[in-house]
């Protein structure tokens, strides 16, 4: 029987924590995508990204530590990466299904593992992901063909991953407490002006803005802490494997909260850039997020 001390234990704990992240994460992004109505998508990821910002400076209270010219471009890089994924994922998130934006924005970094990895197996993912990819591709005689400019917007969010595992690994001598902050908080003034311009004075409204402190809550704070419980818990491996599931649990939390049912193709694409993600993160000495801690969006 396993202990609170037992190795068995921690690792259980450790895989709780993080399905309880990646949980939180998709239930986050289902409540912020019924802010669009109110503020479009551009309010919701300035209320995500500003409200994340404010919460990680009373944390971590970045001042403290010191910041030279190099790291504070470092920490730009980084917080111009932060703000491509937000803003063009959320953007996407108007007109395609939460798991297909998901799975579309992860081959991104999926991408970045198999051409850092190179091994012969590596053409297996990458015929797996081209397969989910066709499946999705929108079919202009088909009544359940996706939004091309949302599939565009999904592919150029998973680009900005791609971008924020690189640049983040550039931040790997700041404090990552610092880091996280100036980041976040670069990312949500360069969106400021997009979710001013589109939603003006609305962002103002009390209401909506408990409503998107919320969603910042469930969409970074809580998967955030939970992440961390499971980086001291689990191999890199183990998180890697579990983390591809990402937009499954999303496809399922889009069916049961915003009633967006999939289709048995995009079903089966999802799972082909699932078992890609899964057999990358298996077959490769360096993990998908090896190098990162959870896109913190």
């Amino acid at each position: 029987m396993s202990t609170p001390s037992s190795p068995a234990y921690s690792h259980t704990i450790g895989i709780i924590a993080l399905i309880g992240s990646m949980a939180s994460l998709c239930i986050g992004t289902s409540f912020a995508k019924s802010l669009f109505s109110e503020v479009g998508a551009q309010g919701t990821t300035t209320y995500r990204l500003a409200f994340s910002a404010l919460l990680l400076w009373c944390v971590w209270r970045p001042w403290r530590f010191r910041l030279n010219r190099k790291d504070a471009l470092s920490i730009v890089l980084y917080g111009l990466s932060l703000a491509s994924i937000n803003f063009l994922f959320y953007m996407a998130l108007r007109t395609i299904p939460l798991g297909i934006a998901i799975a579309i924005e992860f081959i991104g970094p999926l991408g970045l593992a198999i051409y850092s990895s190179r091994k012969k197996i590596d053409f297996l993912w990458i015929i797996m992901v081209a397969t989910g990819l066709y499946m999705l591709i929108p079919q202009q005689d088909s009544i359940t063909a996706l939004d091309p400019v949302g599939v565009v917007y999904a592919a150029i969010a998973g680009a900005g991953w791609a971008l924020y595992i690189i640049f983040g690994q550039r931040t790997r001598n700041i404090h990552p407490g610092q880091a996280s902050c100036l980041g976040i908080t670069v990312a949500a003034l360069v969106v400021l002006p997009f979710g001013i311009g589109h939603a003006g004075t609305t962002l103002l409204n009390p209401s909506l803005m408990l409503f998107g402190l919320g969603v910042a809550i469930m969409s970074s704070a809580i998967p955030y802490s939970l992440e961390m419980i499971s980086l001291r818990a689990l191999p890199r491996k183990t998180m890697s494997v579990l983390l591809s599931l990402e937009p499954a649990m999303g496809a399922v939390t889009g069916v049961i909260l915003l009633h967006e049912l999939l289709t048995f193709a995009q079903w089966l694409a999802i799972a082909f850039i699932v078992s890609a993600s899964i057999g990358c993160a298996v077959t490769s000495r360096h993990p998908i997020r090896d190098d990162m801690e959870k896109k913190p969006t």
